[in-house]
């Protein structure tokens, strides 16, 4: 397929140009390392490499140097569409290049032509029972396919290190190409107690998905497609990016990386926040008992702080502005669903909590994050069901994950093991002793 040949001539070039940079800069430093730094997560240590996207603090998120915008205006759409193909961004994280949309369409039918779910793979999820979580159901229903893995069988066979990332690309293209189906069955299965629905051959892959959720309003395929890209890629330093390279460096395959990284996301510090935000929302509405006022919202969040707590989706660990991603969900809410009272409360909010968190004085950002708008969206086209979002982020992550793993194989990035010392040694440092 011609994103393989793109990958295939673009490799070398990107591998001389790493391994230059190692040989011959390998001892320069290019940032030093606090205490603060050592001791609390890592914040801020330039210490992963990544072509794929970049967190600009003042920007947002670019993707291969587009933003957001400048994304969604660039790629191909299908006639009548308002979203473009995932297919075509999918090409754009592998090469940086705008594909045509020919080159769009292929990755599409390779998804199409790759997208069979193995029932063994349905027989596992429903083994677990309906009252499992939805972020188990489906980081199992990945795990199960690691039998599938061509890395994996070409490692066992004997492959040299140049020849990585082909075997890697492909589980990367197999995973996506089946991930709408499972996370749609674990949707019904979970709340309806349904089999598996079909796929329409006619509709593109996040189009697809909304068709295998049974949601009948058109327009959330639409916001599938949004969804899936904006949530697609966040740098590597995210705790789900992060693990699911972690692992992948030990050279597990793509199947048992992004498993590693779902049980990451999974965490209410990741991103179980979309539905902790939603919750929040929703619990404020009954409060007030529909659209609350400004001076109500004033209330109900000092009344959050002052209990210790936080305002779910507001602030950032590297944003310093209004994430783009909220931007774009709030047009598109904007366009489809101006009147919708959760839409409404959310819009209000928006407009009292950031001032009053920057009178709170703890919050480095003050302006909301993309999960303070996802689930508004979602719970207005009849997905209601505030567990379940996660499992859509953890679709549209892995666009950007499997397009850094398999990256990470091409450069022959190393594995990750860093070095740790004790608190004793430490406070020594940090004394100059």
């Amino acid at each position: 397929m011609k994103l393989k040949e793109k990958l295939a001539e673009k490799i070398p070039a990107v591998q001389a140009r790493y391994k230059g940079l190692i040989k011959e800069y390998g001892a320069n430093k290019i940032a030093d390392v606090t205490v603060a730094q050592c001791a609390g997560g890592m914040r801020g240590i330039k210490s992963l490499l990544t072509d794929i996207s970049y967190l600009d603090p003042n920007e947002g998120i670019r993707f291969r140097g587009y933003t957001i915008p400048e994304t969604l205006e660039a790629l191909p759409k299908r006639e009548g569409a308002e979203i473009p193909l995932v297919g075509g961004f999918y090409y754009l994280l592998f090469t940086g290049e705008i594909p045509t949309l020919e080159e769009a369409e292929e990755v599409e039918a390779e998804w199409k032509a790759r997208g069979k779910v193995p029932q063994y793979v349905f027989d596992v999820i429903e083994a677990q029972g309906k009252d499992t979580h939805p972020m188990t159901l489906f980081t199992l229903g990945v795990l199960s396919m690691q039998r599938e893995s061509k890395f994996a069988a070409k490692y066992a066979e004997g492959m040299t290190k140049a020849e990585y990332w082909e075997p890697m690309f492909e589980d990367s293209m197999n995973m996506m190409a089946k991930l709408p189906a499972i996370a749609a069955y674990v949707y019904r299965f979970k709340y309806y107690g349904d089999k598996p629905a079909p796929s329409d051959p006619n509709l593109d892959w996040g189009s697809d998905f909304a068709n295998m959720m049974k949601i009948e309003n058109l327009e959330y395929r639409e916001l599938a497609k949004l969804y899936f890209i904006l949530h697609s890629d966040h740098e590597s330093g995210n705790a789900s990016a992060h693990t699911a390279h972690l692992v992948a460096s030990t050279l597990s395959d793509a199947y048992f990386g992004w498993a590693g990284g779902l049980c990451a996301l999974a965490g209410p510090l990741h991103g179980l926040a979309n539905q902790e935000c939603l919750k929040w929302i929703m619990g404020l509405m009954d409060k007030f008992d529909g659209v609350p006022t400004e001076e109500q919202i004033d209330k109900f969040a000092w009344d959050t702080l002052n209990s210790g707590q936080v305002i779910p989706g507001y602030g950032h660990a590297v944003l310093r502005k209004t994430d783009p991603r909220y931007t774009s969900q709030r047009e598109f809410a904007l366009k489809h669903c101006p009147d919708d009272p959760v839409f409404k409360t959310v819009s209000v909010v928006y407009k009292v909590v950031p001032d009053i968190l920057v009178k709170h004085g703890k919050a480095k950002n003050p302006w909301p994050n993309v999960d303070a708008h996802s689930g508004v969206l979602q719970q207005y086209y009849g997905v209601k069901e505030y567990d379940f979002y996660t499992v859509l982020f953890g679709i549209g992550r892995a666009l950007g994950v499997t397009a850094n793993l398999t990256w990470d194989r091409a450069m022959g990035q190393p594995l990750e093991r860093p070095k740790s010392i004790t608190t004793d040694m430490l406070e020594k440092l940090a004394k100059g002793e």
